[in-house]
């Protein structure tokens, strides 16, 4: 679906209808990725993400070197090159679960940095949108100490109790349900608190979202609350409340297990 025709349905999803909880839905088979694209697009030359690169991307369903595979019944993605993982269902107002874990092999550009993945959700428009690699999508930064950070990507915006954490010329956030409400935030936000188990250990992720509340749980722990999701479309910001998953491939291998999803009976505000 182009960006443009995206205004009708967000329109459509800025009154959520909760209908009942249902069951856990599985998302991954652990045989093969059935419900999923892969998204390859390239290795990039630095961690600089929003430079041209001279590399034609690989594209969507063309993953020549099986960046994205089942190993074991176990999601593996090799990071060697980078893109996405996507869902060929959208979702809205959903509570999602998954397992994460580290592997142990690691790529340029980000071979003495931290190991680096994430999780997209409500992810719309134009594969590759953000910086050549992922779609324009809210995400639930998956990093070796940084697990439940928020970024946003490709312009998407929220509102959340935060306060400056910048980084030399790098302006950011740092989550806080204690401080003021700031508005039109399009930038990351670091969680609160660190609830990660050692390195090549199993974490669980959560993502409950309604749009209207994004929430982010670490093993357990709440560690971000953001609020009212939106994003520009034809030249107006409307509410962004449903859109696709994508789990990215960053330089580090990564692997996945037990994505799980369901329905809100209730608005995420009141998890």
């Amino acid at each position: 679906m182009k960006l443009g025709g995206l205004l009708l349905c967000a329109l459509l999803a800025s009154a959520p209808v909760f209908a009942g909880s249902g069951e856990w839905k599985s998302l991954f088979n652990g045989k093969d990725l059935s419900g999923w694209e892969p998204y390859v697009s390239f290795q990039p030359e630095t961690n600089e993400y929003n430079l041209v690169s001279r590399h034609q991307p690989h594209g969507l369903n063309n993953d020549p070197n099986h960046i994205f595979s089942v190993v074991d019944g176990l999601l593996r993605v090799s990071g060697a090159e980078w893109g996405g993982l996507t869902s060929v269902e959208e979702f809205e107002n959903f509570h999602l679960k998954f397992d994460i874990k580290w592997g142990k092999q690691k790529w340029h550009p980000r071979l003495d940095v931290v190991r680096d993945s994430g999780l997209l959700y409500f992810a719309v428009g134009a594969q590759g949108a953000q910086s050549g690699h992922w779609m324009r999508s809210h995400e639930f930064q998956v990093q070796e100490g940084d697990s439940g950070d928020y970024h946003s990507l490709d312009g998407v915006i929220i509102d959340v109790h935060a306060g400056d954490a910048n980084e030399g010329d790098w302006k950011f956030y740092r989550y806080d349900p204690k401080l003021p409400l700031r508005k039109n935030i399009a930038a990351r936000v670091l969680k609160l608190g660190n609830y990660e188990k050692p390195s090549g250990e199993w974490d669980t992720m959560e993502v409950i979202a309604d749009g209207k509340t994004l929430i982010h749980k670490v093993n357990g722990h709440e560690v971000f609350r953001g609020f009212n999701s939106r994003h520009k479309v034809d030249g107006k910001f409307v509410p962004l409340a449903r859109g696709k998953l994508q789990i990215q491939s960053e330089g580090a291998e990564t692997f996945y297990r037990n994505i799980q999803i369901k329905t809100l009976d209730k608005p995420a505000a009141e998890y």
